[in-house]
Order: C-alpha cells, then sequence, then structure tokens
C-alpha cells in the first residue's frame, strides 16, 4: 500500500513547489516599488528675529510639491503653538501672505533655486529672540524629507 501512495505524494509535493516558487517569482516581477520614495532634496533654512520670519530655500534636488509637505517647526526645542498649514494665506498664529510655494495662490511644485518664508504672528509662541535657535522638521507621509537648523540673525 505504500508504494501506491509514494507517487501521488510526491506529485502533489511536486505541484506544491512549483505554485510556490511560481507566487515569489511573480511577485518579485510584478510588485516592485509599488510605493512612493521620500524626494531626495536639500533645503537650508534662516531666521530673522526683527521679523519673526523663517525662510526655507531649495538647494537642489527633487521638485517637491508642497501640497504633499507637512512642516513641523521649534524655537530652542519648544514647537510652535500653532503649525504652518502649508500652503495657506491666513492662519492662526502667522501673518497673511506667506511667500513663495507656501502661498496657495503660487505654483505649489517647489524648484531648487525657490525660497518660502513664513512670518510668526504676536499670537503665536515662542516668537523669535537674536541667536534663538531655529529647527524645521520637513516630512511627506513617506518618512521625513529634511531636519534643519539655524540661529535666529
Amino acid at each position: 500500500m505504500s508504494r501506491g501512495l509514494s507517487p501521488v505524494v510526491g506529485t502533489v509535493l511536486l505541484v506544491v513547489v512549483t505554485v510556490v516558487l511560481a507566487g515569489i517569482g511573480g511577485a518579485v516581477a510584478f510588485g516592485s516599488d509599488t510605493t512612493e520614495s521620500t524626494p531626495r532634496v536639500h533645503f537650508t533654512v534662516s531666521a530673522e528675529a526683527d521679523a519673526d520670519r523663517i525662510t526655507i530655500t531649495h538647494d537642489g534636488g527633487d521638485t517637491v510639491s508642497t501640497e504633499e509637505l507637512t512642516f513641523r517647526i521649534e524655537i530652542d526645542g519648544q514647537p510652535l503653538a500653532q503649525q504652518p498649514p502649508i500652503p495657506f494665506f491666513a492662519a492662526d498664529g502667522f501673518a497673511s501672505g506667506p511667500t513663495g510655494p507656501f502661498n496657495p495662490a503660487a505654483d505649489p511644485m517647489w524648484t531648487a533655486g525657490e525660497s518660502a518664508s513664513v512670518s510668526l504672528a504676536s499670537t503665536n509662541a515662542p516668537l523669535l529672540d537674536p541667536g534663538a535657535t531655529v529647527s524645521v522638521t520637513i516630512s511627506t507621509d513617506q518618512g521625513t524629507v529634511a531636519q534643519l537648523e539655524t540661529n535666529a540673525a
């Protein structure tokens, strides 16, 4: 009886191995890189205490849409009470009319060489003092794009 069973078991095992290998091969062939990657870009930040203005410059790399970015600003390690909802024209905690691609009237595609800035309103906290450390984290749904730091002039 065990002789008659061996060819059946062998055939079933061969079919299972073939199906598994075909599945792995299909996943490799058709499932490659279906997720978006984090943009590769280089930014710099500057801060002017007398104007309570933070400016970020796109120095090079991929063009990015400001509509896909989130910004988190900290001053001396303390997050702003209100974070900028980029793009915006008027928002709590910020002076109206941000510049560059932070303004919804501008092209949201941020390319190398362009700068964008926000000015803190007196209702936001903390405000910029000369020498304060300003940290900006720029992110997308895929992860952190840049972590920037400067001292307010």
